[in-house]
């Protein structure tokens, strides 16, 4: 039998275990779910000793109580998983959102589509939207949509589209969901500083606010 410091039952540890055990019979179950029947605690406490386990009540509240011999830190350890996967089931859906703009910089874009895929990942729904301000209202909505649909191609995992794109007040916007069992793939240069290459010397201009337009309505910038 192992570690006595165990046998002691105490509030922080909630299942009685080997002499912490209260009831005088017990149904007991072996290591493999062998059924030993019904069993005086003293013939428990021997079987369990005999096998070099722990006796452990998994159902205190059964007539008799259900014990089980099974080594302490396994069943801790199955319990814990199972603790783990229905919480898991029992995972409140979010809707997340997310706001890009004309013009956000390649790694601010980067991090924003990472975040939204750990977020499709935990099974929330996400709200994608392009904030347009200005003139940028007025832009051509196929231009607009495309920069839309830019963003959420860099999204590293898959996802299906719960809500077409369409116009908002503020802008455009689209609703993405989880594609089930699929993992998220960690962009290896989300984080990394984007380096610019050098421009030849800019030409003298002599329409600025013109060169802009043309600019923004390429798709340049």
């Amino acid at each position: 039998m192992q570690n006595q410091s165990k046998d002691a039952y105490t509030p922080k540890v909630k299942t009685r275990i080997n002499h912490a055990i209260k009831a005088k019979e017990l149904r007991v179950v072996g290591p493999e779910g062998e059924n030993f029947g019904l069993l005086s605690l003293a013939d428990a406490l021997a079987k369990a000793d005999e096998l070099n386990l722990d006796l452990i009540e998994i159902s205190p509240n059964a007539k008799p109580p259900v014990a089980k011999i099974i080594d302490y830190g396994k069943y801790r350890y199955d319990t814990g998983q199972k603790e783990s996967e229905m919480r898991a089931k029992s995972h409140v859906t979010e809707t997340k959102s997310v706001q890009v703009k004309i013009g956000t910089g390649e790694n601010d874009q980067l991090l924003k589509a990472s975040r939204v895929a750990e977020w499709l990942e935990e099974g929330h729904r996400v709200k994608v939207d392009l904030f347009l301000w200005g003139r940028y209202k007025f832009m051509e909505p196929a231009f607009l949509k495309e920069r839309l649909d830019r963003f959420l191609k860099i999204i590293p995992t898959e996802y299906k589209i719960a809500d077409e794109m369409k116009k908002s007040p503020k802008g455009y916007t689209t609703t993405l969901e989880r594609m089930p069992g699929t993992k998220v793939q960690k962009l290896k240069d989300a984080a990394k500083p984007v380096v610019e290459e050098k421009k030849a010397p800019a030409a003298p201009q002599k329409n600025k606010k013109k060169d802009l337009d043309s600019l923004l309505e390429s798709g340049l910038i």
